[in-house]
């Protein structure tokens, strides 16, 4: 076999089943699959001694670095059908400056915006669009704040997949024109999220659609998972004291958790985990409500607004996946004001030099807090979330102007 995998067509997988994540029912692998009978998210499971035996650090350290390095713990079969744009491994840049104004340990942030179509949604969308691709699926459908919506549009184009998606009526105008353009039927919906959500449940019964929509189907998790697989190998396979990560729907809190499980079994990392926070942004903190109520599952949150739209979901299907991870990790969930996402924001980009999207600057809005609140020490290494580039989202107007023909006055400049 060559090392290259791009020159084979099978691959040796690992996939066993597909897993209930609230019964621990199974479900055969290679069939198409939305929610378990429960009506809960299904998790992919691996023959995770098989992978040990296979695959070492160092043969792994050989491969291109990008999102298939994995690929023994992903779960597509043949090489065929992967549909890739070039998801390179992103990179983990520090702050320090921002750490060092903050008294603060390491800060680091990992920037997801570096993926294609610009956002962390590529990995989750690259893996769903390839197994739909494996499975036949011809046309798929999502509600989405935006970003979610444009991975999706341009790997189905890619894959030649019809794709119809939804989105609330004040998703950033950015969004919907890229969306569109990459080949989806985009439409604005006067309602939320969820209430795009609806409507993809109900197209499904009508005309048998795919619903993509977050966790109701199994592989947006696995490729989401790949943040946890590539932060541990990037920092030596070990992993940080504390992740901070925007947490709407929760599919990559949840994959990281997995990820980290995964590792531990296949004996590249020990028992040491990263407490996991959940950031979420005052106008729309459901998880938070639940973590501070002691409940699994979380209310809707009615009123949701924030300007942090990817972070915008008042209901969350996987809501317990993600508040079993923050509680199994000893982290915590935590709002932070559109004042304080916004003050992080310019800070970042003033300091550092570092765009941030707003959900990112929720994460170090909410390592601030954290440190101010005693949540978090001086001397954690903490790994904040970056999970689109800045670019994306409306940026304030700078209106300084010269006028080359009058005296320039040098020293004010």
């Amino acid at each position: 076999m060559h090392t290259n995998d791009n020159l084979t067509t099978e691959r040796k997988t690992f996939v066993t089943h597909l897993e209930c994540s609230e019964t621990g029912e199974k479900y055969p692998a290679d069939e198409i699959h939305n929610l378990s009978r429960a009506g809960k998210p299904l998790l992919v499971r691996y023959d995770l001694a098989g992978v040990k035996k296979a695959l070492s650090k160092d043969a792994m350290a050989q491969r291109p670095p990008d999102l298939w390095r994995y690929r023994e713990l992903l779960p597509v079969r043949r090489t065929a059908d992967i549909v890739s744009l070039g998801e390179a491994m992103t990179p983990i840049v520090p702050l320090p400056k921002l750490a060092a104004k903050l008294d603060g340990a390491e800060l680091l942030v990992k920037d997801e915006g570096r993926l294609p179509t610009g956002s962390f949604k590529a990995r989750g969308l690259v893996m769903a669009v390839s197994m739909a691709k494996a499975l036949g699926i011809k046309h798929m459908a999502m509600p989405t704040n935006g970003n979610a919506g444009a991975a999706l549009a341009a790997y189905a184009s890619h894959a030649g997949i019809k794709t119809t998606i939804f989105c609330p009526e004040d998703t950033p105008e950015v969004n919907v024109s890229e969306i569109g353009l990459q080949g989806a039927s985009v439409y604005r919906v006067n309602g939320l999220i969820d209430d795009c959500g609806k409507i993809v449940a109900e197209g499904k019964a009508k005309v048998g659609w795919f619903d993509t929509s977050t966790l109701k189907e199994p592989y947006r998790i696995e490729g989401k998972k790949t943040m946890g697989l590539e932060l541990a190998e990037q920092l030596g396979w070990d992993v940080p004291d504390v992740i901070f990560y925007p947490t709407g729907g929760g599919t990559g809190l949840i994959g990281m958790w997995k990820a980290f499980a995964e590792l531990e079994a296949i004996g590249f990392i020990g028992g040491k985990r990263p407490r996991m926070v959940a950031v979420q942004a005052s106008g729309c903190a459901p998880m938070v409500r639940a973590y501070d109520q002691g409940v699994e599952h979380a209310a809707r949150w009615e009123n949701a607004h924030t300007i942090a739209s990817g972070i915008r979901v008042p209901q969350a299907i996987g809501d317990f996946l993600i508040l079993r991870a923050v509680r199994d990790s000893g982290g915590f969930a935590i709002a932070v004001t559109d004042e304080a996402i916004a003050a992080a924001l310019e800070e970042a980009a003033r300091a550092e030099g570092f765009l941030m999207c707003p959900e990112g600057a929720a994460t170090y809005a909410a390592y601030k807090q954290s440190l101010a609140d005693g949540r978090v020490t001086r001397n954690e290494r903490a790994l904040l979330f970056n999970c689109a580039t800045g670019l994306k989202y409306p940026l304030p107007p700078i209106r300084r102007t010269l006028d080359r023909h009058k005296p320039i006055d040098y020293a004010a400049l």
